[in-house]
């Protein structure tokens, strides 16, 4: 008797700590106690502000009551993978923040786990991809992009900030294969940077340039690009008058969504209390400041959702990868 007394304390001790003790605030509204976001990259990067914009949102909304956050870079990712896993019992008041890399890195090795060793809790924001021109060139479609590449291939090259097989290419040459184009045939040249690759982009170097739409849409409202097509289903209000592939007949949609994972094994109650509380931040008007500040688009995948979405990318990114011999 006297070992299950001890034992139950311990648990409402260890459950406390890891704050799903349940709604602390006067109003009851505070779900969570604390949350500690594990960041696979250094400061100042996308799981970065991601992390650090949905704990600021969290926690200014009353619905978690503090916010810690650790950087752990190294192997693209992989050591803070590495690390919930191999700590996930002492890491169940741990969130990890990943995005489509987590998928094109277990896909060529960089690391040797997947999505699948993990919890997953919730996909939250993405940033749709978005093909775009120089402000002067006669480009104004994709289907003049197209009809420029029927006609000379080799000079109608896609810049990127990516690495060949990186997102940018992948998505360029997603969006040609889509089109009716050989995605092998299609000349990408990348850039380390976004000024090198707008040079390139006014120079004639490159026809075209492969980004993310945020990056689109700044460079747009700068007046140095026009964007002739946007990887989203649906038009996307902050450029409406930009057209979505889907809208000019390439039947393929692309989004750099943003995510969270918790350690695997992570009770279902304690999944559960991430989920709603995540779940209710969209309705925060702290929230919404975060999102429109960094233009992030709400992209809410939880649970079941999550894994369904993150399965069909894989797949489509596996069978791009291995066309262009990337696998």
């Amino acid at each position: 008797m006297t070992t299950f007394t001890l034992g139950r304390r311990a648990l409402i001790a260890a459950i406390a700590a890891v704050g799903i003790a349940g709604p602390a605030a006067a109003d009851g509204h505070q779900m969570l106690d604390s949350i500690h976001f594990l960041i696979p990259g250094g400061a100042g990067g996308g799981w970065d502000g991601t992390a650090r914009g949905t704990g600021e949102a969290l926690t200014k909304s009353g619905l978690v009551g503090t916010a810690s956050y650790e950087n752990m870079s190294g192997g693209g990712g992989g050591k803070a993978i590495g690390y919930l896993i191999e700590n996930a019992e002492s890491n169940h008041n741990t969130l990890m923040v990943n995005s489509t890399p987590i998928i094109i890195r277990s896909l060529t090795g960089v690391f040797p786990q997947n999505f699948r060793d993990l919890t997953l809790v919730a996909g939250t924001i993405g940033d749709y991809a978005a093909i775009v021109v120089g402000k002067d060139s006669p480009v104004n479609s994709m289907e003049d992009l197209l009809a420029a590449y029927d006609e000379d291939p080799s000079n109608t090259a896609i810049g990127g900030g990516s690495v060949p097989g990186g997102m940018d290419h992948l998505v360029a040459a997603m969006v040609m294969e889509a089109a009716g184009k050989d995605a092998l045939g299609v000349k990408y040249i990348p850039y380390d940077a976004g000024g090198k690759a707008m040079a390139a982009l006014l120079s004639g170097e490159i026809a075209a340039l492969s980004t993310g739409f945020s990056e689109a849409v700044d460079l747009a409202e700068a007046g140095e690009v026009k964007i002739i097509g946007v990887t989203s289903e649906e038009r996307i209000p902050a450029a409406p008058d930009a057209m979505t592939m889907m809208e000019q007949g390439i039947d393929t949609s692309f989004v750099n969504w943003r995510g969270f994972f918790g350690a695997p094994g992570l009770p279902e109650a304690e999944k559960a209390k991430y989920q709603e509380a995540i779940a209710k931040m969209y309705d925060t008007p702290e929230w919404e400041e975060v999102r429109a500040r960094n233009g992030w688009v709400n992209i809410h995948n939880s649970g079941d959702d999550f894994q369904v979405f993150l399965e069909k990318q894989e797949k489509e990114i596996g069978d791009l990868m291995k066309k262009l011999g990337f696998l």
